[in-house]
Parts: structure tokens; sequence; C-alpha cells
């Protein structure tokens, strides 16, 4: 009986430890919790004190998150039932809203408590903001004390590593102030040649498909308009053409689409599956981590290849890859230990963002010019006059007034980025808004672009004659109109975007005419920026 008993306690001994401390450690995080949820209904309570109304919090656990499931998940069966087609018989100029499928959520709460709102997930609060007048003040705010909303920077980070988009104060700022002398107008105005060069292929392209066809072909435009997107910003900026970093732009592209199947990177709290793989298939289970690593180890390549090129040739023109090399052998005022890294991700960055949204775009572009060609006539008239040869020159491209209200009308109805979003870092005011220190605040583009009351009840056709003089006269609010974005953070491509949308339409809209092929469906998804859901399709003649 003794041996029983002993026994007995030298298992239960270290069974009591462990229960030990198991208990303290749940003790201690119920108490940081509890904690962090008390500091949650306090900013809560602020905003709600101000006359900020939103959903109440359906769970204690995850705020808001089950409402925004419930409700994508009931707006997609709507879907599935409904026939979605480009072309709309009874009003052939409008263009439908698509933010009520995309973001069924904020639609469902901003026609039930308005234009300024707040809703949580989790122990975040967010503060949705879509009133014209605040996004004007928001834009005036020129301090570090609003940046990129923390969770969505840690859940982007295999995509863009700690580069310009990701990071956060000074170590953004440094970036930017790097990386924005490559964009400057002047700057931009001496790329106009390369954009010209890497257009040359796809015009052959499809002049050989219609030759093919005799006359006329179909083509689906956004594969070629990203090919070429991407051969300029690997000249202009990398010395190298898009051949060569043809899989980093193909892997960057499959780790966009898949993070952003669900639009769980948004929240950061439940659903980010795609964090451990990219697949449910098993020849598609690829870690994060070892796609990251893959890419990583490809603009190394890359980077070291432009280095021999830059030891070899002392006069080279410099451009924005040596200036990070540059910038990574001074190491000043930087983060230590940066060097690679800060090399590597800014590459990913530019790589991303200087092809993505200008490829979508020049594809919204497009549909839209199929859709109404008396807009390619005009256009096309007034390329003729000002470049006689077809080929724009950097100097007249300003003049391109026609092309110009088109593209910022595209802008209007198809903004390739969806979201402002910003975190407040202190408190910060707002107007006549106070928003307490960590809130996230959310503007949906798409949304504000389509609002009546800033511009007018036609504001879901498309009427590019409304920006004829300029954008102060187009709209009520005109620093609510954001398309790349807005403060301190506004978009530092946003020359390079214009003038190579206008070059690229230009050159296409002087050779071809085009309309929208019957197989084109007009179906807007959102993969971290608004694009075609199943790519555009016109059918192309040649002039």
């Amino acid at each position: 009986m003794e041996e029983v008993l002993v026994a007995i306690m030298k298992i239960s001994f270290p069974v009591g430890i462990i229960l030990i401390i198991v208990g303290g450690i749940s003790i201690i995080l119920m108490c940081v919790y509890g904690e962090e949820w008390s500091k949650s209904q306090r900013i809560r309570r602020k905003l709600r004190m101000q006359g900020v109304k939103g959903p109440p919090p359906s769970s204690f656990l995850q705020g808001n998150l089950p409402d925004i499931h419930r409700i994508n998940k009931s707006a997609h069966q709507q879907a599935k039932s409904v026939h979605t087609n480009s072309h709309d018989d009874d009003h052939p100029h409008q263009e439908r809203d698509f933010t009520a499928s995309l973001f069924p959520y904020f639609e469902h709460w901003r026609k039930q408590y308005g234009l300024v709102y707040t809703y949580s997930t989790g122990m975040k609060q967010h503060l949705y903001v879509n009133q014209p007048e605040l996004v004007t003040e928001m834009n005036k705010i020129m301090t570090l004390e609003l940046g990129k909303p923390t969770h969505i920077t840690k859940n982007l980070a295999p995509l863009l590593g700690n580069g310009i988009l990701r990071a956060n104060g000074l170590s953004w700022a440094h970036q930017r102030k790097l990386v924005a002398a490559e964009f400057f107008i002047d700057k931009v105005k001496g790329m106009v040649g390369l954009m010209i060069e890497s257009a040359q292929p796809l015009l052959t392209k499809w002049e050989k498909l219609i030759e093919e066809e005799e006359a006329i072909a179909e083509v689906e435009v956004d594969g070629d308009l990203r090919s070429l997107a991407a051969d300029v910003i690997s000249r202009v900026c990398f010395g190298h053409s898009y051949s060569k970093g043809k899989q980093v732009f193909s892997k960057l592209r499959f780790m966009q689409k898949t993070m952003s199947k669900h639009g769980t990177f948004l929240f950061g709290i439940k659903g980010f599956w795609d964090k451990l793989n990219f697949g449910r298939k098993k020849e598609n289970k690829v870690s994060m981590k070892e796609m990251e690593t893959e890419i990583e180890s490809l603009i190394w390549e890359l980077v070291e290849e432009r280095k021999r090129e830059c030891s070899e040739k002392s006069n080279l023109e410099k451009d924005l890859m040596q200036l990070l090399l540059e910038a990574a052998a001074i190491d000043e005022g930087l983060p230590k230990n940066f060097g690679k890294q800060f090399i590597v991700d800014n590459c990913k960055n530019i790589y991303f963002a200087g092809h993505e949204t200008i490829a979508i775009t020049a594809s919204w572009c497009l549909m839209l010019l199929a859709k109404y060609p008396d807009w390619q006539t005009r256009i096309r008239d007034e390329v003729v006059e000002l470049f006689p040869s077809g080929i724009p020159d950097a100097d007249s491209l300003p003049l391109l007034k026609t092309l110009n209200m088109v593209i910022q009308e595209v802008l209007r109805l198809y903004p390739p980025a969806a979201f402002v979003s910003r975190e407040a870092y202190e408190d910060i005011q707002i107007g006549n808004l106070h928003v307490p220190k960590g809130v996230c605040l959310w503007t949906l583009i798409p949304t504000m672009n389509r609002d009546p009351e800033n511009w007018g009840p036609d504001a879901n056709e498309f009427k590019p004659e409304r920006f004829s003089e300029g954008l102060s006269k187009a709209c009520k609010y005109p620093q609510a109109y954001v398309p790349f974005g807005l403060g301190p953070r506004l978009c530092l491509g946003k020359n390079f975007a214009i003038v190579q949308l206008k070059v690229v339409l230009a050159l296409i809209i002087s050779k071809f005419s085009f309309t929208l092929s019957p197989s084109y469906k007009h179906s807007p998804k959102y993969r971290m920026i608004i694009e075609p859901g199943y790519g555009v399709h016109i059918l192309i003649r040649k002039i």
C-alpha cells in the first residue's frame, strides 16, 4: 500500500506543478485580454460620445468579425443568382457600383449608420470615414501620427518586406525621401523613350494577330499590359528588361492573388490560412516563407548583376537600383543592418506597385473606351493633331487633354486602390472628430468616387467631360478624390503612372480601334487592388 501511495505522489507532483503553471499562464492571459478589451471599450465609448454610431460587437472575442463573415456569405449567395453583364440597355452610360458586392459589410453598415461609423475586429476598433469634409481634413494632416495599420503591415510582410509601402514612422520617411527622387516629373519625362520602346512588342503582337485573323482579332489585354508595365518598371528603375525579372513578377502575382483570396489580410484575426500554405492541393503546398525566400533570391541575383555592370561601366545613368545600392553602402539614418534586406524589400515594393496598378488601370481604360467608342475617336483625333507620326513626346503629353479626362474618369469609376487605411499612433484631431490612439481609419475610395453629394446625380455615369475644367470644377470636394491616396503617403509614383498611361493609350488608340468582345464578363474583383475578375476581352481592328 505504501508503495502505491509513493507512486501516486510521484505522478501527482509534476502534474500539480503543470496545473499551477497552466493556471498561472491562463490568469495572466485573462488579465492581458481583459485590459485590452477594456481599452477597446473605452475607445468605443469615446467615439460614441461624439455621436459616432455603429454595429454592436456580436462576439466578445471577435467583435464584429462574425457579422462581416455573415454579411459576406449572404452577399456572395445573392451574387450567384444574378447574371452580371457589362452592358446596361436601359442606362447605356451607367457603370454599376460594385462596392456592395466586393465590400458588402461596409455598404450594409453605411446604409444603417451613415458616412462615419465604428466597428470592431477582436480588440481593434475601426472607424469608417467616407464623409468628404473629414476626408479633406485627413488630406491636410502632414504628420507621422497617422500610418499604415499595424495588423495589415504584419500580414503583408511576406509580399512587401519592410519596404516603402509597408514601413511606418521614420523608416518610411527615410525610404520615401530616397525613392521619391526617381519619380519627380522631370525624371519621368526622361523615361518616355523607354516607355515607347517597351510598348513596341505589344503593338507588333496585336498587328500580327489581326493579320492572322484577317482584319479583326480578339485579345485579352490584361496579360499583355502587365508584361508591358513590368518591362517599363524593370528598364527605368532597375536597368534590365522584363524577361530577366519575369519570375519575380510571376511569383509576386501568385502571392498577391493567394493572400487576397479571402480578404482576411484586412483583418488579421480569423482565417489567414495562407500564412501556413498557399493551397489545399498537395502540389501547391509551398510555405509563405519558402516563396518569400525564392523571390528575394531572384531579386538579389538581379542586384548582383547590376552591381557588376556599375563597376564595369562608370558612365551608366543612375537609376533607382543604383540609388538603393548607394544608400545601403552609406547606411546613414536608417535602421542597423538593413543593407541587403533594404534593397530587396524596396525592389519588391517597386516591382509590385510600379506595374500592377498601371496595368490594371490601363485595362479598365481599354474596357471603357471599347464600350464608349466615341471617346476613342476624340482621343485619336487629338493624338493625330499633336503627334502626326503617332509617337508621343514628353513635352507635348500634358496637351493630351481628352486622354487626361478619360484617365481621370476611369480612376474615379474603377480606382485600383480600394481603401485609404490609417492607424492613429497618437490621439489626433480630424476636423471636429477626436480620434483616440489605436483606432484604424478606413476610407472606401470607390464609394467616395461615386458619391452623388460630391459628384452630382450622374455619379455612376461615364462622363470624362466632367474633368474638362480640371478637378476643382469636377466635384464639390476635390480633395476627396483620392485615387492615389492622400496626405503625406500620397502615391509617389503618381507622375510615373499618369505619364505611362498616356503613352501606352495614345500608342494603342492611334493604331487600333476596338470594341468589347461578347466573351467579356464584367465582374470587378478585389485582389489587393480592384481588377477585372475575368480579364478584359476586346475585338481589335487596325486603323
